[in-house]
């Protein structure tokens, strides 16, 4: 019998993208809170999402250097589970829930890929770069630190989507404070077979869930960002007009479960 937790499947297993729950993620992030035209965040909501009348055009984009593992020290094989993230989430509601929607986002590595499809997560493919920070001193260390700069870019297919950059002010107390509201996300796969290709073999409005989150190092400041306009894709249509902030995090977080909230397949 074929083994695997996703495809490939293989006679030892060995061969699948990535391996089974649990995955534990580590993450430095650097993101901008910002709001575009609310009629343009509406347009991005699926079925079963509506909304928030409160914040309706609140976003975030933030851009994650990550390392990954599951229960084989699979962050020993750096290659394979280190890679880079982009992605925006915006305000809704799921009945009188405020949550958050992730219309957009890109990874560098396809058993990250593997992973966001499993959830729900919409990634394609994308270059993703950030600032670091460094422990020891020098002018390139960008250090936690008031007044200090961390730049973010994302782009695909020799096209730029997305450039940011944040300016350190002050560390946040509680910098779980800057999470919020739960993430929804839509499982989706289409059917290829004639006949049936408007059926989706799976279509699940999602919940993601998260155990043992943590926050540290967490900065808040001023923020930029620019989402230039880029064919073939539609991130740009959620250009900001006003600026909130711009923060920068590490965080960690480990997911074991999904909270399917409907299911359409059938409809």
């Amino acid at each position: 019998m074929l083994k695997g937790f996703t495809l490939p499947k293989s006679p030892f297993g060995q061969a699948a993208l990535t391996p089974p729950p649990p995955w534990h993620y580590s993450s430095d992030v650097v993101g901008v809170e910002f709001w575009t035209d609310p009629g343009a965040a509406a347009a991005t909501l699926p079925s079963g999402l509506t909304p928030d009348p409160k914040s309706n055009g609140r976003c975030v984009v933030m851009f994650l250097d990550r390392q990954f593992t599951a229960q084989d020290d699979e962050y020993l094989n750096p290659a394979r589970y280190q890679y880079r993230e982009a992605f925006v989430l915006l305000d809704a509601m799921y009945g009188d829930t405020p949550v958050m929607w992730c219309p957009y986002v890109f990874v560098d590595n396809d058993a990250a890929l593997a992973r966001g499809w499993t959830q729900g997560f919409p990634q394609k493919l994308g270059s993703i770069f950030q600032t670091r920070s460094y422990a020891a001193k020098s002018p390139a260390a960008a250090p936690l630190a008031p007044g200090s700069r961390f730049g973010a870019s994302l782009s695909a297919h020799g096209q730029r989507l997305a450039e940011a950059r944040i300016t350190l002010r002050r560390p946040v107390q509680d910098g779980l404070s800057l999470l919020g509201r739960p993430t929804v996300l839509l499982r989706y796969f289409p059917r290829l077979a004639a006949g049936h290709q408007d059926k989706p073999a799976i279509d699940e409005l999602t919940m993601s869930v998260t155990d043992n989150v943590a926050v540290a190092e967490a900065w808040i400041g001023e923020g930029e960002l620019n989402l230039p306009e880029a064919r073939g894709e539609e991130l740009h249509s959620l250009v900001p007009q006003r600026i909130e902030s711009g923060f920068r995090y590490s965080l960690a977080y480990s997911v074991t479960d999904l909270k399917i909230l409907e299911d359409h397949t059938s409809r």
